[in-house]
């Protein structure tokens, strides 16, 4: 296989995942027009790879494909956020349960030096090694509940979570920093259902934060659409 061919599926996801932090951010509103070559000059990649993330999107409800319009984001509320954060409540609480139980010493370790990095980050205000600790803590959870098929719906869930920008959410890096602390404690005392309890009530929290920043913005953006993609991201 050719290096190009290797390197183009690494591509389609980097583009997936960038537009679809933009769109749940709300950088991107409801019938914004996305132009695959504007996204790929943004991303300085081909506009092949481009164009297969937006078909992606299309097929996961991001986007909608319109004739003579070509791809424009599909319809999102402030609610349809909160309802996506509560079904990964469910599952993250399960996950948090399981986990606990399993939990080793050395896992307990690990976990508490991951939080005290991400306190350490937010403290400096260092928006990507927060978010880059926060997806390690949450992963090793999910990794120690060591149940294949949940973690599997998970991720099925969480491609609609973005980790770009979160941290700029007003809020946030404080909330994660609290829920982090509580559910810890939990898991610490081998206490599962109030494990459970924490980190159900930390990914509504944490939705609940996105879902209020979507709406205050697109609010604050609602004024007729120029059709100019991404040029205004």
């Amino acid at each position: 296989m050719s290096e190009r061919k290797r390197v183009r599926p690494q591509l389609s996801d980097e583009a997936s995942s960038y537009v679809r932090a933009l769109i749940m951010s709300g950088s991107l509103r409801p019938g914004t027009q996305v132009r695959p070559e504007v996204l790929a000059e943004a991303l300085q990649i081909s506009t092949t790879p481009v164009r297969e993330a937006l078909q992606s999107l299309r097929v996961e409800g991001f986007l909608e494909l319109v004739p003579r319009k070509g791809f424009l984001v599909a319809p999102l509320t402030g609610k349809d956020i909160r309802d996506i954060f509560r079904v990964q409540a469910l599952i993250g609480g399960e996950l948090a349960a399981r986990a606990t139980l399993n939990a080793t010493d050395a896992d307990l370790a690990e976990l508490e030096a991951l939080h005290h990095e991400l306190i350490a980050a937010a403290a400096r205000h260092d928006d990507a090694l927060l978010e880059e600790k926060n997806h390690a803590f949450h992963r090793e959870i999910n990794l120690l509940a060591d149940s294949r098929k949940i973690i599997w719906a998970m991720g099925l869930v969480s491609r609609y979570v973005p980790r770009r920008f979160y941290s700029s959410i007003e809020g946030w890096p404080k909330a994660t920093v609290d829920d982090h602390s509580k559910l810890l404690d939990a898991i610490r005392s081998k206490d599962a259902e109030t494990a459970r309890s924490e980190m159900e009530e930390h990914l509504i929290h944490s939705g609940e934060l996105l879902a209020a920043h979507f709406d205050e913005r697109i609010a604050a953006e609602a004024v007729p659409s120029d059709d100019s993609g991404l040029a205004r991201v």
